[in-house]
Formats: C-alpha cells, sequence, structure tokens
C-alpha cells in the first residue's frame, strides 16, 4: 500500500513540473516607445580660466587730510555726484590762520625794514658820489672817503640782508597760505563719492583717507589670475565678463592692465579688464570672467538628453538590441546646447533625446525621426 501511494505522488509531482515547464517555454514580449536618438561625440572645448572680481572705477582718488585738524563739516554722502574743485570736507583752521597771519605781519614789518634800509643805501650813495667829486678836486682827505666809501658799502649790504629777509618771510607766509588751504578738501576730478570714512568732530592727521571718489565714466573689472594660468593672457586679450546682479547679462571686455608682479601670499596677478559703457554696470559690483586657455578633449551629449531622477543625474543610453538603459552620470560644464560628460558614458553611444518623464528603462526604442 505504502509503494502505491508513492508512486502515485511521483506522478503528481512529474505532472506539475511538465506543466510549469510548458508555461516557460514562451518568452516575456518586451515593451517598445518610440523617441529620438542622439549620439555622444568626442570633440574639442575650450578651456577657460575663470576668475571672480570687483568693479571699479578707472581712475579713483582717495581725499585724505594733509595737515592736523579737527572735522568740522563733510559736505558730501556716498552715493552723491560731484564736480571738480568742489568743497568736500572742511577742517578747523584757527590755529593754521594764525599762523598766516603772523606770516603777513612778518612780511610787511620786514617790507618796512627793506624800505628803511633802501633809504639808508641811497642816501648813503650819493654822499659817496658828491665825495668822489670832492676827492677829485682834492677837498676830502683819503680819511674822510674811506669813512664814506665805507658808510655806503654797509648801507648796501644792510639792504641785501633785509632784501632776504622779506624774501623769507613772503616764503613763510606763502606755505602758511598752502597749510590753510589745506583745511579746504576738494573734489581732483568729477565723480561718483563711493565710500565716506569720517565724519564731523573727528580729528584728522596727515594720511587719513577720509573719502573715497570713483572717477566719472569708464569702469574696470578687477580680478586676479593664478600664476599657473597667467602666461595664457595678454594686455589686449578679449574677455567674457558675467554678472548676475545685472540680469544675468555678459560683456565682452578687454585686458587692460596686468601687474608685473604678482602677490606673495596669493601667487596671483591683478589683472584690470576693461568694461564698455552701459547703465547696468556699477562699480563694486560682482562679476565673473572668462580667460580663455587653449582647447582639450571631451565627451559631448544634448542637454535635452539629460534626466533628473531622485538626486541623480542620468540619462537613457540603448544598447546593441536598442533597448534603453537608464544609467547614471556626471556632467561638467555646458557648451550651449550641449553638456560635457565627465563619467558614465563614452563616445559613440545612443541616447534617448528629451525622454521628459517617461519611464523607458528596459523598453525597445524605436527611432523617431
Amino acid at each position: 500500500m505504502k509503494i502505491v501511494l508513492g508512486a502515485s505522488l511521483l506522478a503528481v509531482i512529474a505532472a506539475m513540473m511538465a506543466g510549469c515547464q510548458g508555461g516557460e517555454s514562451a518568452s516575456p514580449v518586451t515593451q517598445t516607445a518610440q523617441a529620438r536618438v542622439v549620439e555622444s561625440r568626442q570633440q574639442q572645448v575650450p578651456v577657460n580660466v575663470r576668475t571672480t572680481g570687483t568693479v571699479h572705477a578707472r581712475e579713483t582718488a582717495i581725499v585724505s587730510a594733509q595737515v592736523m585738524g579737527r572735522i568740522q563739516q563733510v559736505l558730501v554722502s556716498a552715493g552723491e555726484s560731484v564736480r571738480a574743485g568742489q568743497t568736500l570736507v572742511v577742517l578747523d583752521d584757527a590755529a593754521l590762520r594764525a599762523s598766516s597771519d603772523q606770516a603777513q605781519a612778518a612780511v610787511r614789518a620786514a617790507q618796512g625794514q627793506q624800505a628803511a634800509a633802501q633809504t639808508d643805501a641811497s642816501l648813503a650813495a650819493s654822499t659817496l658820489e658828491r665825495y668822489r667829486q670832492l676827492q677829485a678836486e682834492k677837498s676830502v682827505s683819503p680819511q674822510e672817503m674811506d669813512e664814506v666809501t665805507r658808510r655806503a658799502e654797509a648801507a648796501s649790504a644792510r639792504l641785501d640782508a633785509v632784501r632776504a629777509q622779506t624774501e623769507a618771510a613772503l616764503a613763510q607766509t606763502n606755505g602758511a597760505a598752502a597749510m590753510l588751504s589745506y583745511t579746504r578738501l576738494r573734489a581732483p576730478f568729477s565723480g561718483l563719492v563711493t565710500a565716506r570714512m569720517a565724519d564731523p568732530g573727528t580729528m584728522a592727521s596727515p594720511g587719513m583717507p577720509l573719502l573715497q571718489i570713483d572717477h566719472a565714466g569708464a569702469l574696470q573689472l578687477q580680478t586676479t589670475v593664478d600664476e599657473s594660468a597667467i602666461s595664457a593672457i595678454h594686455k589686449g586679450m578679449k574677455v567674457q565678463v558675467k554678472f548676475d546682479g545685472a540680469g544675468a547679462a555678459t560683456f565682452a571686455g578687454a585686458i587692460a592692465e596686468i601687474n608685473a608682479a604678482a602677490d606673495p601670499t596669493s601667487h596671483s596677478f591683478l589683472v584690470k579688464i576693461d568694461l564698455p559703457s552701459s547703465g547696468q554696470l556699477r562699480a563694486g559690483m560682482y562679476a565673473t570672467a572668462e580667460f580663455p586657455n587653449g582647447v582639450r578633449q571631451a565627451i559631448l551629449i544634448p542637454r535635452s538628453s539629460v534626466v533628473s531622477r531622485g538626486s541623480l543625474v542620468c540619462v537613457y543610453v540603448l544598447d546593441a538590441r536598442g533597448i534603453a538603459q537608464l544609467r547614471s552620470v556626471t556632467l561638467g560644464a555646458a557648451q550651449g546646447n550641449l553638456v560635457e560628460v565627465l563619467s558614465g558614458i563614452s563616445a559613440g553611444e545612443k541616447l534617448v533625446d528629451a525622454p521628459a518623464d517617461r519611464d523607458l528603462a528596459g523598453k525597445r526604442i524605436e527611432v523617431q525621426p
């Protein structure tokens, strides 16, 4: 009885296995989808050195104090336009004005002494002339003639000394007037006040910066270039300058100046780029400059073939049978409508173009014109 039951069980199992094998004999049907197909290509792309910098006026002046004095007035604020020669800052001039008055008084005294010395010298000269006539007539003694001659020479020497004193007093007056003029700080040119560093009541000392003024007109981007790339740029080179704060605008600039020496700390060179005239640009704006630095080989694909899946950047790659496989890639810089692929695919592979939100993984792609 046990033998019969075992045989029946084996028969049932064999029948079930035969049924399963019969069900697997038909291969599953692969789904298809229509899409445009593009190909990754290897080609040369430009190599750019990218730096950042700040916009400045081509001419900038720091208005500084030249004499010691307390600030009485600051007549302008940051953002104001000024004209050449306009008074910007007034310092207390009481001490310098007193020195100027004293110098002028010394000039008047010296001029008075000079007038008196001139009179004495003239009188002595005329007396000497009369004595010479008398000497010719043998009417004066040699001693009298010597005395008159010495008095005339002394009067002339005193006149020369007083004239020198008068010139010194005049020079002192001019110096005092110049020092007094330093209490009125004026704009060196027409422009815009970009910084105000002092307020009334502050004690100003020589060299102390009080205002910064940018010359009205042309602007420059000042940026730094690393020493490894400085050999690739030269004066006059065209540079693309991008501004995020000017409506994401891009301007064509030209290198106007390259510092001859590098900064010893950063090992970089200061580069100044002339910018075109534009109402969008202002001093102090932040910008990015791109300097061309040769070419290199890169793999490029259309930007339209790239899709995002969560936090991953992917493309659909077709295998030899035309079936799409989702593959993660690492992208580099954009080149117009193309984008560089740093890793994930190689040159010559076929990709699905503009897959949008469709799930094409595992589907056979029918090429759409």
